[in-house]
């Protein structure tokens, strides 16, 4: 049966409309962005197919172009479509950070690193600049690769802080592994950094770990 003929409470658009989308399942959602299904099945049943071919939603939205496109029902212009959906959000999200107000939700800090961070297959080391109030002045990723004491430089990172004219930064880098644990290494460049920053007087006030579903704080640990 095509959507059309479902139920009016019961179809994505509608259901989205009348209840918000934090009512939608992932396959209701994907099914919206479908816009469309395939001969023999609805959108949304095409939408539960791709999500469990891809092994769940996270991979489907991660996916490289080449492995998207081989997908039934999928190609370059849903790609580009959905990177497009996928950067919007990451943009909103930091708008929300730079509102002007003094950075006080711990919680949309985290999901924004975690949108940046989360997703790439390397590891990626990037800072928050703030202002003597603490409100957001810019993001940047910094470093990429394997990073260690050779691969993160402290006076790049204070050279970044003071074209910012930032008062305070907050660290952050992911662990593509998916475990948030900080290492030594991660405790050592920490340590360099806050070093490093303070004798221009900038202060490091959290160095985040983005793991798999998880965000580690440093300064929650007590190592800052």
């Amino acid at each position: 049966m095509a959507i059309r003929d479902w139920p009016a409470a019961e179809r994505p658009r509608e259901k989205l409309l009348q209840r918000g989308a934090d009512a939608l399942s992932d396959a209701e959602l994907l099914a919206i962005f479908l816009r469309t299904g395939v001969v023999g099945m609805s959108a949304v049943d095409l939408a539960r197919q791709l999500i469990n071919d891809f092994g769940g939603l996270r991979p489907l939205l991660e996916a490289d172009c080449k492995n998207f496109c081989r997908h039934k029902g999928l190609g370059e212009a849903k790609y580009v479509q959905l990177q497009a959906t996928l950067e919007l959000g990451r943009r909103h999200l930091l708008a929300t950070l730079q509102r002007g107000d003094a950075l006080s939700s711990p919680d949309d800090t985290r999901r924004f690193l975690a949108a940046r961070l989360r997703s790439y297959g390397h590891e990626v080391f990037a800072a928050l600049f703030l202002d003597n109030r603490h409100r957001v002045i810019a993001f940047e990723e910094l470093f990429s690769g394997t990073i260690d004491g050779a691969s993160v430089h402290p006076r790049e990172v204070v050279k970044r802080a003071l074209a910012h004219n930032a008062a305070a930064l907050i660290l952050a880098h992911n662990h593509p592994s998916g475990v948030a644990e900080p290492s030594r290494a991660d405790e050592s460049i920490t340590r360099r950094l806050r070093e490093a920053l303070g004798l221009v007087e900038i202060r490091v006030l959290d160095h985040l770990i983005v793991g798999d579903g998880e965000i580690t704080s440093l300064a929650e640990r007590g190592l800052i």
